[in-house]
């Protein structure tokens, strides 16, 4: 039986733009992201999800070169949340 923030990260999951490369084993970082949906919902910002993907990144490879604050990234780092972003605030309007 799934949980409530199971639902909430496959919700997230279907909502991703097609073509969207999602990490391998990264059913922790779609929780993370389920409880942004819970917590912001629409008002989720591109430094919300990667604040959640560096939490759970440090986990996986701590000393990532992108485990930094959303300002300190470059243009194209950034923009590499936008999916995720975009995922999250479907989820929310489909809640």
């Amino acid at each position: 039986m799934m949980t409530y923030l199971e639902r909430d990260a496959e919700l997230i999951r279907r909502c991703l733009p097609k073509g969207t490369a999602v990490p391998e084993d990264s059913d922790g970082l779609f929780l993370m992201y389920a409880v942004l949906l819970r917590a912001k919902g629409a008002e989720v910002q591109a430094s919300d999800v990667h604040d959640a993907w560096s939490a759970w990144m440090i986990g996986v490879e701590p000393g990532h070169e992108s485990v930094l604050p959303f300002d300190e990234l470059d243009a194209d780092t950034r923009g590499e949340d936008s999916p995720f972003l975009v995922a999250i605030r479907a989820a929310a309007a489909l809640r």
